[in-house]
């Protein structure tokens, strides 16, 4: 997973006609930990998405822009446009996540 390091850089990203998954954490977040462990295996299964991450702490103006409340979040775009956002208190598993895409 891609970490984007400036806004310009989130901004051209969710930008593209392929959809994007990016994932809104924090590095004291434990939750966002126990998703790291099983995150892997569900970007392998979902790989027709690209896959970034941005830290709400530097970006706070962005997670509230996009309605990130708790972390992690995942949220994928395209051409621009929010088309999906799995809420933290439902991205505890990787069942919860791969449920989520699924639909997309």
């Amino acid at each position: 997973m891609k970490t984007i390091t400036t806004e310009k850089e989130f901004r051209e990203i969710i930008a593209g006609e392929n959809p994007v998954v990016v994932k809104f954490y924090t590095t004291w977040c434990p939750d966002c930990v126990r998703m790291d462990n099983f995150i892997e295996d569900v970007m392998a299964e979902y790989n027709h998405f690209h896959w970034y991450e941005i830290n709400k702490d530097e970006f706070p103006e962005l997670a509230e822009q996009y309605q990130v409340m708790g972390i992690p979040s995942l949220l994928l775009y395209k051409n621009g446009e929010k088309i999906g956002h799995l809420h933290s208190a439902n991205a505890k598993t990787e069942e919860q996540v791969t449920e989520f895409l699924r639909q997309y």
